[in-house]
Parts: structure tokens; C-alpha cells; sequence
């Protein structure tokens, strides 16, 4: 069976698969075709991410024609240096990684600065912080989603400052787990940690007073 092939039957595999396994054979699939340069692979990978990937770029950019040109400069380097991806991480892991460094590129040429540099806000909020974030308490995310209204969870996400907001967007929106979070953003666990801490006690107000405004207009 082709790379592609393959590609194509996990896609579409039932839930009698394991979620591991099916990852597993997901990512090394994916690494053999990038490596073979396999014909079809890459419209796969595109369609499979690409409103994932605009979605990424245009949070952690804010603007939407830099996110488009991004957009395609990461396609571009998924078929030129697709043979450095080994399946080891997941896929995404991988394609979000290279989006980042290309807005890190990007805003060096224009800024001279690290993505870090430009939107830290100058105070201790990165420190390593001792506590762990509670996967049994239901999210802001989760809360708000009775209401049905992603255009509110946009707009709150939007006036976060951008390295809660990226944190968010991958930990809730991407699904990605702590480690991998870690990986795309460069950033120690414990950083990871306290940005999601802090992301998430900076938009739960906010999504409140939304929600709140969303009753009173169902009233």
C-alpha cells in the first residue's frame, strides 16, 4: 500500500482503532511520503490542515493577508524539507512548529524582534510556576460552548496578549497535550504551565460578560 494510501485508510479509520495507534501509523505514513516526495501527499496534508493552519496563523498574527502569504510559505516548506519530519511527533506538532518560526522570520526582518520580545508584557507573568492546571475542572472554553457563539471566543482570544492567546488556541482549539505545546512554542513546560494559567484566568471574564450579554439578548 502507497504512503497516500495508507494516509487515506487511516483518515478514514473507525473508532474500533486505537487513538495511539492510529496516530502512530498516521505520522510515519506521513514522514515516508514526505521522504518519497509521494504524488497526491501534500493536496492530502493541505486539505486534511489547512483551516487549522489559517486559523493558527491568523491568532497569532491578527493580520489575515500576512497569515495567507505565511500560509503558503509553510506549504512551500513542507515540500521542500518534508524528509526532516520522522514521524516520531505528530504531524501537526511539526506544521505548527514550522508556522511559528516563519512568524518569528517574518517579524525579525520587519522588527528585529522575537515573537517573545514583541508582545511580553514586561512583567513576571512567564515565571515557572509550582502548581499544576486541573484537567478535572471544565474550561472557559467548555463552559462557553452552550452558547454556541465561536465569533464571542474569537474576540475574547483576540484581546489576549498573544502568547496566552497562541497557548490557548493550541491547547483547546489544536488539541495539542503540554509536551507538544512545549515543542512548538520553544518554551520550557513549566512556562507552557503558566501561560495557559494565566491565558485562561485573562479570557474567562470576558467569555462571562459575553455570555452573560448572549442571555440577556435570548431573554
Amino acid at each position: 500500500m502507497s504512503p497516500t494510501a495508507a494516509i487515506r485508510s487511516i483518515f478514514a479509520s473507525g473508532s474500533g482503532t486505537a487513538a495511539e495507534e492510529q496516530t502512530r501509523r498516521e505520522n510515519l505514513a506521513v514522514a515516508e511520503g514526505l521522504k518519497r516526495q509521494e504524488a497526491g501527499l501534500l493536496d492530502e496534508l493541505i486539505v486534511r490542515y489547512q483551516h487549522r493552519l489559517l486559523r493558527y496563523l491568523l491568532f497569532l498574527t491578527g493580520n489575515r493577508e500576512m497569515a495567507e502569504d505565511l500560509f503558503q510559505e509553510v506549504w512551500m516548506r513542507v515540500l521542500t524539507r518534508g524528509g526532516q519530519f520522522n514521524g516520531k511527533a505528530r504531524f501537526e506538532t511539526w506544521l505548527f512548529t514550522i508556522a511559528r518560526n516563519l512568524v518569528i522570520d517574518l517579524r525579525r526582518k520587519r522588527t528585529m524582534s522575537s515573537l517573545d520580545e514583541l508582545f511580553e508584557t514586561g512583567n513576571d507573568d512567564d515565571r515557572p510556576m509550582s502548581f499544576e492546571v486541573a484537567d478535572q475542572q471544565p474550561t472557559p472554553f467548555e463552559r462557553f460552548s452552550s452558547v454556541e457563539d465561536r465569533e464571542h471566543i474569537a474576540d475574547a482570544l483576540l484581546q489576549l496578549d498573544t502568547l496566552y492567546r497562541e497557548v490557548l488556541l493550541l491547547r483547546f482549539h489544536e488539541e495539542l497535550t503540554l509536551d507538544e505545546i512545549a515543542k512548538v512554542t520553544r518554551a520550557p513546560l513549566s512556562t507552557v504551565k503558566s501561560r495557559l494559567y494565566r491565558g485562561l484566568a485573562a479570557i474567562k471574564p470576558k467569555l462571562e460578560r459575553a455570555q452573560s450579554r448572549h442571555v440577556e439578548m435570548m431573554e
